[in-house]
């Protein structure tokens, strides 16, 4: 009897080595690296109604949403590339290029031929680094790091470091894309949802969406299983610039004006809003829909900051802390454990 007990309790389901394991996925540890940004989310919403009764006001809300569809619609493109295993640290500069462009070809083109010449060099850049990266192979951190820097280079000499405003602001109708209304709802709202839709789909039901997983989950084996790698990754930067062109037609229309930094910094935000949404940086996980919560999150942390009396430049400090959360978590979902197996 005493050899079938110390045999029990050797055995690798034992109770008793089961309550020697550290955290796993099953456990608390694995619902934390899995939930553990929805819940920090629900303490801050909490915290900032408990602080200011206005926070869950409905005009609130519906202003930090309309706030959030210009970072939201580029963010969309970005997770297209996330998923697929890269990187774009460049759509910052280049939303500050086309608007810059859209403005400026307004007064000269007018806005109907204005629009689409500005979509048409967006993705130009987009085809550019899709190409260093898809076809040449290119790191892609080290090529949109470098593209961030030629974009600005670029939207500088193309503005010759002057502002850019509609002349006639008055008589244009290019302001409905930012400024108006369809059943009290905002445009820009109503254009992120479009986007968010169509791509939505485009990546859970069309065979693109799931060699985009399989490129970003084992780029090897979905090339010799007949997927073209490198067109993959090209078209997700042209989805990319798409985006971005979208969200400088959005800031263009809102404003009839802008500075050429007006998107400098913005693609950090859209990083950390992106793996907020549970895209992986390893590629291959993440949802079109996961993705509008993440943008959401990041809006209503930044309003609710904004409300208690925080500055407006605390936020880059909590959006650097979300990312360092966001990347953490993600890692410890790949792994099973929140700590690090040799810690």
């Amino acid at each position: 009897m005493s050899d079938i007990s110390t045999k029990a309790a050797s055995r690798p389901g034992s109770s008793k080595e089961k309550s020697m394991k550290p955290f796993s996925l099953s456990g608390v540890g694995g619902f934390l690296a899995k939930q553990g940004i929805l819940i920090a989310f629900a303490v801050f919403m909490i915290g900032f109604t408990i602080a200011n009764q206005r926070f869950l006001d409905p005009d609130n809300i519906m202003g930090v949403v309309r706030s959030s569809a210009i970072l939201g619609v580029m963010a969309l493109g970005v997770t297209f590339v996330v998923i697929s295993g890269n990187l774009d640290l460049s759509v910052g500069s280049m939303m500050s290029f086309a608007t810059i462009v859209v403005l400026d070809l307004h007064d000269k083109l007018g806005p109907l031929l204005a629009i689409p010449s500005m979509y048409a060099m967006v993705l130009c850049l987009g085809a550019f680094i899709g190409f260093l990266v898809g076809y040449l192979k290119l790191n892609s951190l080290i090529v949109t790091l470098g593209m961030l820097s030629a974009i600005h280079g670029l939207t500088l000499t193309y503005s010759g470091g002057k502002n850019m405003d509609i002349a006639d602001k008055e008589g244009t109708w290019f302001s409905v894309f930012g400024q108006s209304t369809v059943l009290g709802i905002p445009v820009q709202i109503l254009l992120f949802a479009l986007v968010a839709s169509v791509l939505g789909i485009v990546l859970a039901k069309t065979p693109f969406g799931r060699k985009v997983y399989a490129v970003g989950g084992n780029g090897t084996a979905a090339t010799f299983s007949g997927i073209r790698r490198a067109r993959v990754v090209f078209t997700c930067y042209l989805m990319s610039a798409f985006c971005v062109g979208t969200a400088g037609l959005i800031q263009a229309s809102r404003s009839l004006g802008s500075q050429n930094t007006v998107g400098q910094g913005l693609e950090l935000e859209v990083l950390a809003a992106v793996i907020l949404g549970g895209a992986s940086l390893m590629g291959g996980s993440g949802t079109i829909f996961k993705t509008v919560i993440g943008v959401l999150i990041l809006g209503f942390i930044q309003n609710g900051l904004l409300l208690v009396g925080l500055q407006f430049y605390v936020q880059y400090v909590v959006t650097w802390i979300i990312i360092i959360l966001a990347v953490w978590l993600d890692i410890a979902a790949k792994r099973g454990k929140l700590w690090s197996p040799i810690a």
